[in-house]
């Protein structure tokens, strides 16, 4: 696993988002938490409360390239398998955290008991990821990292994760994208095959845009280095072909996520 990723794997647990009784908000956060460090994100997976899919997405992911971070689940009713799904997947018990069951303790007194305490019960090798609103902690199994799926505890404890596991990339993700007007597609082909060779360190896009007068948007996404090189070649070839453009647009990928255009 490279010490300093730049990218990160997401998984989503929980019925009530598959069955569509809440929308999911935790996507979009991340999106923009990694932006902001100059990380992106690989991947997003949504599983059900079910224990063999969840054991199963988590064994994958272990073969991936990228570190994970998993929200929901690691409550302690019935429909919450993420904790039993971990230490099944990692191939280690579940065992009664020392740690967090003095966090548990320390926050609920003999409240703690016999219910909150379950979520003390932890795959043996985990390391605990704290909870500022409860003190009730997450974890991190190797490069996985579990979080609750409320995002008012969540996320202070995601920024946590990132602060700790994950420093600043030197370059923050930048954009720069051109709209070319009239044409489809496939007429754009062999110029985007070209770029993507000649220009391998950045990550070419192109969006098609429907419309009175149809155009597609194409681009590149990297450093901010990378990125205006690659672009002043693709605006050039653009050019010497005559075709038409309406506006270029340059972004670095703000907090809000939103890429201006």
């Amino acid at each position: 696993m490279n010490s300093q990723p730049h990218a990160l794997g997401v998984i989503i647990v929980g019925d009530e988002i598959l069955v569509g009784k809440r929308q999911d908000r935790h996507l979009a956060h991340v999106i923009d938490r990694l932006n902001s460090r100059g990380l992106r994100l690989a991947w997003c997976r949504y599983v059900g409360d079910d224990l063999r899919e969840l054991t199963d997405h988590l064994r994958q992911s272990q073969l991936g390239e990228v570190p994970v971070l998993c929200f929901g689940g690691i409550g302690a009713t019935p429909d919450d398998c993420t904790r039993q799904a971990a230490a099944s997947a990692f191939g280690c018990p579940l065992v009664m955290h020392a740690d967090a069951v003095a966090c548990i303790e320390a926050q609920f007194g003999e409240g703690a008991y016999p219910n909150r305490i379950r979520m003390a019960e932890l795959p043996e090798d985990c390391l605990l990821i704290p909870n500022p609103v409860n003190n009730i902690p997450g974890f991190t199994l190797y490069d996985h990292h579990f979080l609750p799926g409320f995002p008012e505890m969540a996320w202070p404890m995601l920024e946590w994760v990132l602060e700790s596991y994950f420093p600043v990339q030197f370059d923050s993700l930048h954009e720069r994208s051109i709209r070319v007007l009239g044409v489809k597609e496939s007429q754009l082909l062999p110029l985007m095959d070209a770029m993507s060779e000649r220009h391998t360190e950045v990550k070419l896009f192109s969006l098609p845009h429907r419309g009175a007068r149809n155009s597609i948007e194409i681009g590149f996404r990297g450093s901010a280095q990378s990125v205006e090189s690659a672009f002043a070649e693709l605006l050039a070839a653009i050019k010497a072909q005559g075709l038409e453009i309406k506006s270029a647009a340059r972004s670095d990928l703000p907090e809000s996520g939103v890429i201006s255009q």
